[in-house]
């Protein structure tokens, strides 16, 4: 062969090659960005303080370490074309805990802390759904609880429940916040909360009947609509901030050391117009929730049940629970949904250091 033939045939070579293996390669960058594209991104990829938490989903199913870790249908991430969030989703009747009759896709502080150490939660959200059954009369009707303190020590009361509850056809819900005394003495039967609004109204604005509502909130929160609080536990005082584009921001200060409510006399008329009918009048200890152990909580705990309101008109919500079937009442609108894009969670803060 002449020489000249073969540099010919030896560079055709070259080209030939050089082009499969470019091809190649544009091959593996293809199939590479396609499996990146389909990783699952996990609730610890979008909030990365996970490892803090553990989490009771609304089955029943409990995860004590959350890194990578998503349970469908309760606990996962969406997208919702600019933002991941962090959907904590549960039915109105499920697997519950053992302090409770409702259920809750909620994560739980593993570190325990005294109201006198304190501790900072913040959180970032929105409400996309509540049940739409229930009695409009029952005060914890239609409404999710989406953070609290949880006593851990004694009663077990809750010195704090941030809730969101939206009435059936109403577009705005309301935002309100909950202290829950700890009773002096042995018997908790005499427990009750004190709610305070945020934007709309407190707990203790219900329906003239198990299907009425009353006027709607004029300046409430709507399924969807963003907001954001903040939980500082400081010295013993716990300070609050609520935040949302378009709303006042609003502010709570409450000693969690000496109580507002240590004599009968102390009690809120809102206490003897909601609870006087079950018989819950208790006072509180007077160093309130001083030296006993707290941690925070934070996601979906759905206030809805299918308990009889006749038994209890504040807490027992009549909801449709279709026999505990979970995949009904998610047909059915049957269960809550909270989304959350962010949150922090750490030691209490000086607030007027800040």
């Amino acid at each position: 062969m002449k020489p000249q033939l073969i540099k010919s045939t030896l560079l055709i070579l070259s080209i030939l090659c050089l082009v499969v293996l470019t091809s190649s390669c544009r091959d593996t960058n293809k199939k590479t960005e396609n499996v990146n594209a389909n990783a699952t991104v996990y609730p610890s990829d979008v909030i990365p303080f996970m490892d803090q938490w553990r989490i009771l989903c609304g089955d029943g199913t409990k995860f004590e370490e959350l890194a990578n870790i998503e349970h469908r249908d309760y606990f996962y991430v969406t997208n919702d074309g600019n933002t991941d969030w962090v959907v904590y989703k549960t039915p109105n009747s499920g697997i519950t805990s053992r302090t409770s009759s409702n259920t809750r896709t909620e994560l739980g502080q593993k570190e325990h802390w005294t109201t006198e150490t304190g501790g900072k939660l913040t959180g970032s959200l929105k409400v996309m759904h509540v049940s739409t059954s229930g009695d409009a009369r029952v005060a914890a009707s239609y409404s999710v609880v989406v953070g609290q303190i949880h006593g851990n020590e004694g009663h077990e009361n809750e010195p704090l429940k941030i809730f969101y509850k939206k009435f059936p056809g109403h577009t705005k819900g309301s935002v309100f916040w909950n202290y829950e005394i700890n009773t002096a003495g042995d018997d908790n039967s005499g427990r009750w909360d004190y709610s305070t609004p945020v934007w709309g109204y407190d707990m203790s604005v219900v329906g003239s009947s198990p299907t009425t509502s009353p006027e709607e909130p004029k300046d409430g929160i709507a399924l969807g609509e963003e907001f954001s609080y903040e939980i500082n536990v400081y010295k013993g005082i716990m300070y609050l901030t609520f935040k949302s584009e378009g709303h006042e921001t609003k502010t709570f200060t409450k000693n969690l050391l000496k109580s507002d409510f240590a004599k009968k006399e102390d009690i809120p008329q809102q206490i003897w117009t909601l609870y006087a009918v079950i018989g819950r009048d208790g006072v509180e200890r007077e160093q309130a929730y001083a030296g006993e152990l707290q941690n925070f909580k934070q996601g979906a705990y759905n206030q809805t049940n299918g308990k009889n309101p006749e038994d209890n008109i504040v807490w027992s919500t009549g909801s449709e629970t279709y026999n505990g079937d979970i995949e009904k009442q998610y047909a059915n609108g049957c269960y809550a949904e909270v989304w959350f894009k962010n949150g922090t969670l750490g030691a209490g803060t000086d607030p007027n250091q800040e």
